[in-house]
């Protein structure tokens, strides 16, 4: 994933208000973000736990999202997986909801997924990261895993914006 400058981040967001992007908390340390392994970025409101932000490159574009968890969920120690890395976590996923693009999402309509509470399915998939938990064994290589979760966050992200 190329850099982003918080004016790009806040230009991005596909499902709130403009007034509600300029407001949202984007990370502090954007230039300490490892790029080069990110698929998309993504981050916890320090003011708002249950509130989550994806930010990805999707066919050229830049497409930011609002998701909201249920902070019950966070932390349970039942075995999920997450939709978009295919990974298996005790305690680790989360079911995250974004309402959706235009007028569906004014209307009320959302899309939920189960996804990495922490937002790292990048770092997961490339090893970076470790879940703590057993997981299963695949036999694709790390550039088809990172195929995979960006195939899957394509079709969330298209989700959101229809």
């Amino acid at each position: 994933m190329k850099p982003l400058t918080e004016s790009q981040i806040r230009a991005s967001f596909v499902n709130c208000s403009k007034g509600e992007a300029k407001r949202l908390n984007v990370l502090r340390d954007l230039s300490a973000q490892p790029w080069d392994d990110l698929d998309y970025l993504g981050w916890t409101d320090p003011q708002a736990p249950a509130r989550r932000y994806l930010v990805a490159p999707v066919d050229g574009a830049t497409y930011g999202m609002v998701l909201r968890i249920n902070e019950a969920s966070v932390g349970a120690a039942r075995k999920s997986m997450c939709s978009l890395c295919i990974t298996v976590r005790s305690g680790g996923v989360s079911l995250m909801v974004a309402p959706r693009a235009g007028k569906a999402g004014q209307q009320g309509n959302s899309v939920g997924t189960y996804i990495c509470s922490d937002l790292a399915c990048s770092l997961y998939v490339r090893g970076k990261l470790r879940t703590g938990t057993p997981g299963m064994h695949e036999t694709l290589s790390v550039e088809q895993r990172i195929e995979r979760l960006v195939g899957n966050l394509e079709s969330f992200v298209a989700k959101v914006r229809s």
